[in-house]
């Protein structure tokens, strides 16, 4: 039977972890010197040591020959807990045994001396998923446990893990797995492998693990299945995301202002079978990248490149300006947000892209209308109209040519916010949108429960920047009209079955 890689290569001792040489070293000395705790938390992300560690801690507190504070993994107490047929060693998922019961279990037994081992050793895996009762269980033993006990609990999560339990353990912080590590890890297993991979595409998949060993070694192990000589390419058609040379082609028609060709690249990749959100989440890296070579002067410190792509960095960081390369990436992390809620994400990112690209004309104002020629020093021959305090923006108006769209947009995403909005107009000058409304309660429907800043957001995805919203009356078009603002939001969200509860 096959055995994936990240099971035939896990850790069996301390020295064989990575990236975690501040709590190996400890745990290794504390069991040298015989000075081990009675219960350990492990926290950290997914797939950086915290089981791996559990076990090897297990075998070599209970090791008959500990060679340096490591498990010999020759003894016939190494070789049962390896294989799981010694009983003194106990792992626990908490995610499936979380109930009060699940812990008396445990409590009860761990009253009796273990049979073979030294310590019993109960490794409590996602301790988080623990229920409050269970969690006040487990408090009783941890608070005067047997002296042949020893907890190692591990947790994702350790803000749901109460401080009364953390304060009776020794916690260690696992860090994300570095990338540089990573890669010479997965060499060194490759050339132990039937299959050749080359440095590049080792960095590759480290970057995209995201710090974890074991998502790392399950790409490499879905990169062997691809190919039997994994390179960049390889790995990029596996995972399913655009190489470096897409995104280039994407950030400079970004940077060039052509949408046209930023709409082209995408079509490209959507017909590759390219994920909409990797695509995002890539692009987000990408000018993330840029971001960090336009503000400090070692960006190689913070990138996982090839020296030719840091070039590329740099040379498109000298093309944009800091202010301009935030507004991209807050445009982008939107468009992330709103994947998970859109019916066409190929769309969404369209929409996103045309933003990017038609930033200038969309931010553009509107010409102004020639005046009829004057003498400089004529005065006009009635005061202009006062503006309605608060309400009016400064400067010449051009309509808001995309509110139309977005009202239709709103009638099918946000009926109860379209009800409010029907019969308005919007005008926008000088970074505000002055909506005109026949709805006298608008203002107020705005300030309640966020929908005013709901709306802000939608104002800022068809436009591309952030507007302050300004609310105006417009009388109604049609005369005799006798109900109420109210009874007619109403009768509307009765005509698209909206729901609204009365308090």
């Amino acid at each position: 039977m096959y055995l994936a890689l990240y099971r035939k290569w896990r850790p069996k001792v301390f020295s064989d972890v990575i990236s975690q040489e501040h709590i190996t070293t400890t745990l290794q000395n504390q069991v040298r010197s015989g000075k081990t705790a009675h219960a350990y938390l492990f926290t950290g992300s997914r797939g950086t040591g915290k089981t791996t560690c559990s076990k090897i801690l297990a075998k070599a507190v209970n090791c008959l020959h500990p060679a340096d504070g490591n498990p010999c993994l020759e003894c016939e107490v190494c070789r049962g807990i390896e294989d799981g047929s010694i009983m003194d060693v106990v792992e626990m998922d908490a995610a499936s045994n979380n109930s009060v019961e699940d812990v008396r279990s445990l409590r009860d037994e761990a009253n009796y001396a273990p049979a073979v081992c030294r310590y019993r050793v109960y490794i409590i895996d996602e301790v988080h998923m623990l229920s409050p009762s269970a969690f006040n269980a487990l408090l009783k033993i941890m608070e005067e446990p047997p002296a042949h006990v020893l907890f190692i609990l591990a947790t994702t999560e350790i803000h749901k893990v109460p401080q009364t339990i953390i304060s009776r353990c020794q916690q260690y912080d696992f860090r994300r797995i570095r990338p540089a590590d990573s890669a010479r890890r997965m060499m060194e297993i490759a050339s132990q492998e039937d299959f050749s991979l080359d440095e590049d595409a080792a960095a590759l998949i480290a970057r995209l693990a995201d710090g974890g060993m074991r998502d790392a070694l399950s790409l490499l192990d879905q990169c062997a299945a691809f190919s039997s000589h994994i390179d960049r390419q390889v790995v990029a058609d596996t995972a399913g995301i655009a190489g470096s040379g897409h995104l280039f082609a994407l950030s400079d028609a970004i940077v060039e202002q052509d949408a046209a060709a930023a709409v082209r690249k995408l079509d490209e990749l959507y017909d590759n079978a390219k994920g909409m959100e990797r695509l995002v989440t890539e692009l987000i890296g990408h000018f993330r990248n840029v971001m960090l070579c336009k503000s400090t002067s070692d960006p190689q410190t913070f990138l996982v490149c090839l020296p030719d792509e840091l070039e590329q960095y740099a040379a498109l960081a000298r093309k944009l300006p800091l202010p301009r390369i935030l507004e991209i990436l807050g445009v982008l992390q939107r468009c992330l947000d709103s994947l998970s809620r859109s019916g066409d994400a190929k769309i969404e990112v369209e929409m996103a892209l045309i933003r990017l690209c038609c930033a200038k004309q969309m931010q553009a104002p509107a010409p102004a209308v020639s005046a009829p020629a004057a003498a400089p020093a004529e005065k006009p021959s009635a005061p202009p109209k006062p503006e309605p305090k608060g309400e009016q923006p400064s400067g010449p108006a051009a309509p808001m040519e995309q509110w139309g769209a977005l009202l239709d947009e709103l009638s099918r995403t946000e009926p109860a916010l379209y009800v409010m909005l029907e019969g308005s107009q919007a005008s926008v000058s000088n970074g505000v949108v002055l909506i005109e409304s026949p709805n006298p309660m608008l203002k107020s429907l705005l300030l309640t429960n966020n929908i005013g800043a709901k709306l802000a957001d939608l104002v800022e995805q068809t436009l591309g920047s952030r507007h302050k919203l300004r609310i105006a009356r417009r009388e109604p078009q049609v005369s005799g009209q006798d109900s109420s603002a109210l009874d007619h939001i109403l009768k509307k969200a009765k005509e698209q079955n909206i729901e609204i509860h009365e308090s």
